[in-house]
């Protein structure tokens, strides 16, 4: 395994489900984190409850300024505003690895469902508008339940990542590897983005179903 303890990820986010429960399994991991918000005060409370937790050195920051002070950039942020977001964060995420894990659904009466997206998938279109980063998809299927959960020791569940450069996507398939339990496996380019975000639907459903926290493991790996 990579030694990641000088490879600084940044949550845009971080103070969301989702984002929190990546910046808890990466800082145990003893992966420096960054988490980010909008609000900075509300990153650095979230940090710092996080590094009381964990006991591991968690900051918080702005957005921008956690994007500038990191070397791989996750973000886990809402659908909705991603494109407004992502482009506001051009300048910050310039020569930066950028994992997107953003899955573009929708939710009615009959649960959730895949939305078209014009570039294709939410990380098409954040490479679309990071012309100066490199994009990486990941980390769509795990469960924010579980990754937030500090009785779960372990997080068994396997990461599709999937990109164009390959040092880029060993670095993330090292950063998922780096969590106990889970297993970041390589899964094409990122043209096959869109699928993968839109099994996310499927998995809402199935926990649904079960009363499960369902992720996705790859056999005879």
């Amino acid at each position: 395994m990579s030694d990641l303890s000088s490879t600084t990820v940044a949550i845009v986010g971080g103070t969301g489900p989702q984002g929190r429960g990546l910046a808890r399994r990466f800082a145990m991991a003893g992966v420096p984190v960054v988490i980010g918000s909008r609000d900075a005060e509300r990153a650095q409370l979230a940090a710092a409850t996080l590094a009381e937790a964990t006991g591991r050195g968690v900051t918080g920051a702005t957005n921008p300024e956690a994007a500038r002070g990191a070397d791989v950039v996750i973000l886990a942020v809402p659908w909705e505003g991603h494109a407004e977001l992502v482009s506001a964060l051009a300048p910050s995420l310039a020569g930066k690895v950028v994992v997107d894990c953003v899955n573009p659904l929708g939710f009615d009466k009959q649960g959730a469902f895949a939305i078209d997206v014009e570039e294709g998938s939410a990380a098409q279109q954040a490479r679309a508008l990071l012309p100066d980063s490199v994009v990486v998809a990941a980390f769509h299927h795990v469960s924010a339940v579980l990754l937030d959960d500090p009785e779960v020791a372990d997080v068994e569940t396997d990461v599709l990542v999937l990109g164009d450069d390959r040092d880029a996507t060993d670095l993330v398939q090292a950063l998922a590897s780096a969590v106990p339990g889970m297993r970041g496996v390589y899964a094409g380019r990122l043209r096959n983005a869109r699928q993968v975000e839109a099994l996310t639907a499927n998995l809402i459903s199935i926990n649904r179903r079960y009363k499960a926290h369902a992720g996705v493991r790859v056999t005879d790996l």
